[in-house]
């Protein structure tokens, strides 16, 4: 496994993270912290993916972020002393991560100086997507932020034989995509007439991803 943000990290500071990591693993459902939690573990998926959760000031629940495996959470537990959780991670299905505990990772730091090198790259990933959401926020339709959001996915939930399913309901994808459930449930209407998806249960299936790359662009 080659974690996405590592790389232009050099192996060998790849392998000296991996050396103080443990496996979890987590169940459908299962939450791996809630907001406000101390910050102590960065998370490196290996299997399944993850929704990240924020609450709204007007008491709603948004997902910000759905990470899949090559993608990590939990960064900023590395850079803060006493860090906080800033939104709430639980598991889309069953899934496997690398955790990696704070105090192992400032214990490595002391010992090799160029494991800096793997928090700057964290860190940057994690500047790069904020920036993208707040342009998208402040510029795009909402129809426009749920296709990049249904793109990303389909990358997320490639299976081996080049296929997407996308195991998540409506209501789900407007959360996702910050956009009301009659918007979502009139552009999924829209892409399946034209052919790029397919709308089953709960699911939707992929089948043009080159022409949805391209809308959603």
């Amino acid at each position: 496994m080659r974690w996405r943000l590592l790389s232009d990290v050099p192996d060998e500071d790849v392998r000296m993270l991996l050396s103080v990591a443990r496996r979890r693993r987590f169940q459908r459902g299962e939450v791996v912290f809630h907001r406000d939690d101390p910050g102590d573990s960065i998370q490196l998926i290996v299997s399944g993916s993850f929704a990240v959760r924020v609450m709204t000031p007007l008491g709603d629940m948004v997902w910000i972020a759905v990470r899949g495996p090559g993608e990590n959470f939990g960064e900023m537990a590395l850079a803060e002393d006493e860090a906080r959780r800033s939104a709430t991670v639980s598991a889309l299905e069953d899934a496997q991560t690398f955790a990696v505990l704070k105090s192992e990772f400032d214990r490595l730091r002391q010992r090799h100086s160029g494991i800096d090198r793997v928090l700057i790259a964290f860190l940057a990933g994690e500047v790069r997507m904020l920036d993208e959401r707040l342009l998208e926020a402040l510029y795009l339709p909402a129809d426009r932020r749920l296709l990049r959001r249904l793109h990303e996915l389909s990358d997320i939930y490639r299976g081996p034989d080049g296929s997407s399913v996308i195991p998540l309901t409506q209501e789900e994808l407007a959360e996702f995509a910050g956009a009301a459930r009659a918007t979502v449930n009139r552009v999924l209407r829209e892409e399946q007439a034209r052919g790029t998806i397919e709308l089953q249960r709960g699911k939707t299936r992929i089948l043009n991803p080159e022409e949805l790359a391209r809308r959603a662009r």
